[in-house]
């Protein structure tokens, strides 16, 4: 099937005038942000991942303190963002968030207003450029909902980068800055569309989150890859 898209692609073109610095965060190696290309692909093909062990609880992390997502609103079929302060179970509850869709029920501008929501709202460190440019535009957006066009998906495992968990150990206080972590997914997208059509893809993506002490955890950005 033509116009096939999924909202888990990003590119690699990172632009460095679309990039924001978090050196204070942990490492300016580390935490080097950038935005994202977003592209469509076009063929129906059935792609295989295989699954992992769930996660454990990520070093120097606090326990969730919570609720799961709530109900569905104005935001169409797009979740609300869990109230946990572990980032580990945000970050999985975001990529969940990021590779499902439903065109059947959810318009253009409910789908971004339901990815926004996610963000944190210190304006420092968010770069809803990497996390928007998932979107298709508006007119590939109608061309899926033609064909009622949805997806659901599964993270199988979640973790720390190694060189995430190296930088925090030889430097536990950086992340007292503005406590961004970054934790890398894997896991699989299932898309449907009209007259039975569907297919499966394995997907992975590294996502930056920000967990303050005693706050919900929000999302940051959608990270470059970092060793794992």
């Amino acid at each position: 099937m033509k116009n096939r898209f999924s909202l888990s692609n990003y590119g690699t073109g990172w632009s460095a005038n679309r990039r924001i610095l978090v050196v204070a965060v942990v490492l300016a190696s580390l935490l080097v942000l950038a935005g994202v290309t977003a592209y469509a692909t076009g063929q129906g093909e059935q792609h295989r991942s295989s699954a992992g062990p769930a996660p454990s609880a990520p070093p120097g992390a606090a326990p969730p303190d919570a609720s799961p997502a709530g109900p569905k609103g104005a935001t169409g079929s797009v979740p609300r963002p869990p109230r946990t302060s572990d980032p580990v179970a945000f970050a999985k509850a975001a990529a969940e968030m990021l590779w499902s869709y439903d065109t059947r029920d959810t318009s253009h501008e409910q789908q971004l207003s339901g990815m926004e929501a996610w963000m944190t709202e210190e304006s420092e460190y968010s770069d809803w450029a990497s996390v928007s440019a998932q979107m298709p535009d508006p007119v590939l957006w109608s061309r899926m909902a033609d064909q009622q066009q949805h997806a659901t998906a599964v993270v199988a495992e979640a973790h720390y980068p190694a060189a995430f968990k190296q930088a925090l150990a030889e430097e536990p206080s950086a992340i007292t800055e503005a406590y961004i972590y970054v934790v890398t997914m894997t896991g699989k997208q299932r898309i449907s569309w009209s007259k039975g059509g569907g297919g499966a893809e394995g997907r992975s993506v590294t996502l930056a989150v920000q967990c303050r002490p005693s706050q919900d955890c929000s999302l940051v950005a959608i990270a470059p890859r970092v060793a794992p």
